[in-house]
């Protein structure tokens, strides 16, 4: 499976934190019994191809090659062929500057996955799963990445404040096990028109579509000339003509896990009680987590995290 994170020195906590999430919890899988994520031993060891985008710009501190030679160490010792890849993506986007939202609340990182398909190992990748830095995988994740795509562009799960907010509100209420596919017709006007919205913090690319398609550049013209609060999940959303919504399992955006989420992520959350604020916790903020969240599922990833981060 080849999965593409994004950013700068600064996402070396939150890559270490779920990569280790891919590799401890790879083989487990959801229990309807026991209402639990148990491990499966008839699961094989996942294969990961792991690639880091990074770029040296004003006021960017790269991703450095040593952190990224560490994890390719720390992956292959739980899969021989499994890899880390740290990529220079400067060039590619110095020539290709977003302009427009340069400035933007997000780091010039966030946008580097807009030019995967410029970077000769991402356009070999027959399908690319991107994930943000704060996901934490909880479960097998090869039944999503070996999902249907022909003619498809990208897969990911509706945005849990966008759908509202954007486009048009769903007069359609989906049940979170969904699938709306965009090659069947009445899903199409189901999803086009109504709840379309996608979270981009975990986006499955079909690269050949993408490629054949112009996807990746219309996206990067979008963040060239216009300025967009949310500038490469926006572009993303307006250029992705081909889309699959995936079940919500897939990218769980509220701050706990439900029973079958596979991936959790730990996205801003809007509080309203007792004052409007804007809730950030990163799963590697353990203090945060047991004491905000109250969640401790996840220690036994946050010890070994704990042994590991001074070799960051």
């Amino acid at each position: 499976m080849n999965i593409l994170y994004c950013g700068d020195d600064g996402i070396k906590r939150g890559a270490l934190v779920s990569i280790l999430s891919l590799l401890m919890n790879g083989q487990k899988r959801f229990d309807v019994k026991s209402g639990k994520m148990i491990v499966d031993e008839k699961l094989p060891a996942p294969l990961y191809n792991i690639y880091i985008m990074t770029i040296t710009y004003k006021g960017v501190k790269p991703f450095r090659k040593e952190t990224a030679e560490y994890l390719d160490k720390l992956v292959r010792k739980y899969n021989k062929k499994s890899s880390v890849t740290l990529i220079d993506a400067t060039d590619v986007f110095v020539k290709n500057l977003p302009d427009k939202n340069m400035g933007s609340y997000f780091t010039p990182c966030s946008m580097l996955r807009l030019y995967a398909d410029k970077i000769p190992a991402l356009q070999k990748c027959d399908r690319l799963l991107y994930l943000d830095y704060d996901i934490v995988c909880r479960g097998d994740i090869s039944e999503f990445y070996n999902t249907d795509m022909q003619g498809i562009e990208a897969a990911g799960v509706l945005d849990i404040y966008g759908r509202r907010w954007y486009h048009y509100n769903g007069l359609i209420k989906r049940e979170d096990s969904a699938v709306v596919d965009a090659r069947i017709p009445a899903e199409r006007e189901r999803s086009f028109l109504k709840q379309d919205y996608m979270n981009s913090g975990v986006m499955l690319f079909n690269m050949p579509e993408c490629i054949e398609n112009g996807m990746f550049d219309k996206t990067v013209k979008l963040c060239q000339g216009r300025w967009m609060m949310l500038a490469d999940q926006a572009a993303l959303n307006k250029s992705i003509k081909k889309r699959k919504l995936m079940p919500r399992k897939y990218n769980e955006q509220e701050e706990c896990p439900r029973k079958d989420t596979i991936l959790h992520h730990f996205s801003n959350n809007f509080k309203f009680w007792p004052y409007f604020r804007v809730q950030k916790v990163k799963p590697f903020e353990i203090d945060k987590i047991h004491n905000i969240l109250k969640i401790t599922e996840y220690d036994d990833i946050l010890d070994e995290y704990n042994k590991l981060k001074g070799n960051l």
